[in-house]
């Protein structure tokens, strides 16, 4: 499996291109602002054709570029219904310091021209690859994570976590569509739950594991100490 990622933009959002391999089909993950040069060098140091585009949740800089790739590249853009919307009103899930940076400019955002929704636990086949959608609301009420296996002794799945889980924090909840006990649940039902192999590549600074973030992360170690993980997951 090949992976390439690089961070982009003013906010350093993590851009994922996967493939099966060179000279394949591959996957767009999260093309944030200025990501669609980056990935322009990755399909053609690879000889790779982008089919999908993949959108963990619809903030900004997450999706700024979801339909200038999708178009350039004539691939399907999928993203949770929660979410849909802000493929064309970014502005309604904005922090009031980013909808200052962005005052002034001379912004358009559309829906790509094939868009897909995305459901909890879904499997998805695209360019060779298998991805399971977890639904994890929190950071928006669309946000969501894509696990794909990885065929390495080491490494049972790699998580395209989005905003949900980085190295060493998890994702703010104080953003319009933001809820913190909703994200506890999520954190609880879908990180927790999973492999300490899993090999997790952030929205947002480098890569980590769950293993690591299970024994490191403060959020992950209070939510466990305190019971809330056992709680949290049978609903009370």
């Amino acid at each position: 499996m090949l992976i390439a990622g690089f961070p982009a933009g003013p906010w350093g959002t993590n851009c994922y291109v996967a493939a099966t391999g060179p000279g394949s089909e591959c996957v767009v993950i999260d093309p944030g602002k200025d990501a669609a040069e980056g990935i322009a060098e990755v399909v053609r140091e690879h000889r790779l054709k982008p089919v999908a585009v993949l959108v963990t949740h619809g903030h900004v800089d997450h999706m700024w570029c979801v339909a200038p790739v999708a178009g350039t590249y004539d691939a399907t853009a999928w993203i949770h219904p929660a979410d849909r919307h802000l493929l064309a009103d970014p502005m309604a899930g904005m922090s009031a310091e980013t909808t200052q940076m962005l005052l002034g400019g001379n912004y358009e955002f559309a829906e790509p021209d094939d868009v897909r929704e995305l459901a909890d636990l879904q499997e998805l086949e695209l360019a060779g690859l298998r991805f399971v959608v977890d639904h994890a609301p929190g950071h928006t009420e669309g946000s969501v994570a894509f696990r794909s296996p990885y065929q390495r002794d080491d490494i049972s799945e790699v998580m395209f976590s989005g905003d949900l889980l980085f190295a060493g924090s998890i994702g703010r909840t104080d953003l319009p569509g933001g809820d913190h006990p909703t994200m506890l649940r999520s954190l609880a039902e879908k990180v927790l739950t999973l492999p300490d192999d899993v090999v997790v590549l952030p929205g947002h600074g480098e890569q980590t594991s769950i293993g690591r973030e299970r024994a490191t992360n403060p959020f992950l170690l209070e939510l466990q100490s305190s019971g809330d993980s056992a709680r949290v997951t049978r609903g009370l």
